[in-house]
């Protein structure tokens, strides 16, 4: 996003943040307050659906007396935070509007999620219940991360594992039991045609700080007359966008005539970097509108045309100066699942507009919203003057996206062109031209006949997480770094 507009939020979320204040006759919250009296003004200022949540209308508060009272109520920062959402994830887990937004005890924690490092031993994996109306739960493992502990032992893309150290996983153990040990024993099973049974073999996986490479397969399939440019991606970390491009720029050298983007798990990450893959994919669009974003009422009312010009992100031509190396495709075929989310939408619904989109897969997750890192800071945006007392940082739904056509509304998922799911028997190696999600989209290129897939519904089971959530990695699409000329102002 553009200096100007992050100048223009940081001053309307300061002045709302300071009539604020003015309304509770400005005075600092108690030192026990804090945490909460952050929590409370950063969403009153910024949140989405401000207006939407009477506990954080500018008036709710007659006084510095019945606010304190208000924060005082809660003792968990964490229910204070869920109780301003529009409506609390944690009361309506199926209904809630807001699904997304998060906050931390400890920002280095949020930092380092948003890169994509995390405490992981590199099994992806998904966990579903063994059908559906059971609280019996079968893991399945999605791909291994190079470099990891998992990578060095006997697992591989489509094991089932059913049990931890001896323990049934059911729906309500499943974090307990693969979130907090460092060290655990995966017991591995097989479906027998009714059921999943144990085989008998186990793998143990230790926990180590590890950062994924989104980068996960890069290659070109050579098949009927066509050069296939294939990239996997599995997460839109930014400090990976250079080697992003130095991927385009090979699958540029080889003379690629198709692209096939993986973004099967890719759940999400910064706005800039979905900004720079789509202008990798095209290159003849430099300077156009690739999305559009809109805020609050508050932050929107004070806003003219030329400033509403500055909410637009536009395809770019370089990283830091350097070339984007772009395919200038007119067609890409992008292969999601329901795990497709935020960032990875981004670029699906900003290419539209623009070039055909050849979805295949399943339908996504539907995350047309977005966030900025909120501190307990002098500037808000950045730790300059954050206060000592406590880390705490918020990561709240501050933002709706919109393509060059003014269409944003799918929060219920974008529908693919062509419906297949990923059967548990037949899942395949990633990036092998067999393997069913490519397949289907190599033979839509080629004009070829699909690979016939078993269609037992019976194995599409129904979802419960993954390792992504469970490690901490959000569905996200965000923005990052606040103007540097405007970190001296304060709250």
């Amino acid at each position: 996003m553009k200096t100007i507009l992050k100048s223009l939020l940081l001053i309307f979320f300061l002045a709302f943040a300071l009539q604020s204040c003015e309304d509770q006759d400005d005075v600092e919250a108690p030192a026990n307050l804090q945490v909460n009296d952050f929590i409370w003004k950063g969403l009153n200022g910024v949140y989405l659906w401000q207006a939407d949540v009477p506990n954080l209308a500018n008036d709710r508060f007659g006084s510095e007396d019945e606010y304190n009272s208000y924060l005082s109520g809660y003792s968990d920062p964490e229910e204070l935070f869920q109780n301003l959402l529009n409506k609390p994830v944690s009361k309506y887990p199926t209904s809630a509007i807001d699904r997304f937004s998060w906050i931390v005890e400890d920002y280095t924690v949020l930092e380092q999620q948003l890169n994509g490092i995390t405490k992981n031993n590199g099994l992806d994996f998904q966990l579903m219940r063994v059908e559906e109306g059971s609280n019996d739960v079968v893991g399945y493992v999605r791909y291994i991360i190079p470099n990891s502990d998992a990578s060095t032992k006997e697992i591989k893309r489509g094991d089932l594992f059913t049990s931890v150290n001896g323990t049934k996983l059911t729906v309500s153990n499943y974090r307990s039991l693969l979130l907090t040990p460092d060290s655990y024993t995966l017991d591995l099973a097989s479906f027998n045609g009714s059921g999943f049974v144990l085989t008998g073999k186990s793998v143990s996986l230790t926990k180590t700080i590890l950062e994924e490479n989104p980068i996960l397969i890069s290659k070109v399939i050579n098949t009927g007359g066509h050069k296939i440019g294939y990239v996997m991606y599995n997460g839109f970390y930014s400090e990976y966008d250079i080697k992003l491009n130095e991927a385009f720029g090979d699958l540029k050298t080889k003379g690629v005539t198709d692209l096939v983007l993986d973004l099967r798990y890719n759940g999400g990450g910064a706005v800039r970097s979905a900004t720079r893959l789509a202008s990798m994919i095209t290159g003849q669009f430099d300077g156009k509108i690739f999305s559009k974003g809109q805020y609050n009422l508050k932050l929107m009312a004070g806003l003219n045309e030329k400033n509403l010009e500055e909410l637009n992100e536009r395809f770019v031509d370089n990283i830091g100066g350097a070339a984007l190396n772009s395919l200038n495709l007119s067609k890409v075929y992008i292969l999601t699942t329901e795990n497709t989310a935020s960032a990875s939408e981004l670029v699906i619904n900003g290419l539209k507009p623009y070039i055909d989109v050849v979805q295949i897969g399943d339908k996504t997750t539907g995350k047309n919203v977005g966030s900025y890192t909120i501190y307990d800071s002098k500037t808000l945006f950045t730790k300059e003057g954050i206060n000592p007392n406590h880390k705490y940082a918020m990561q709240p739904l501050v933002f709706k996206t919109f393509n060059a056509d003014n269409f944003g509304d799918y929060g219920n998922g974008l529908e693919p062109t062509y419906l297949q799911y990923e059967y548990i028997d037949t899942y395949g190696v990633l990036g092998e031209s067999s393997e069913p999600l490519l397949n289907l989209a190599i033979s839509k290129i080629t004009g070829s006949t699909a690979k016939k897939i078993q269609n037992d519904e019976g194995f599409v089971l129904p979802y419960v997480s993954d390792s992504k959530k469970i490690n901490g990695l959000r569905q996200e699409m965000y923005l990052q770094n606040a103007p540097k000329e405007l970190l001296n102002i304060s709250k």
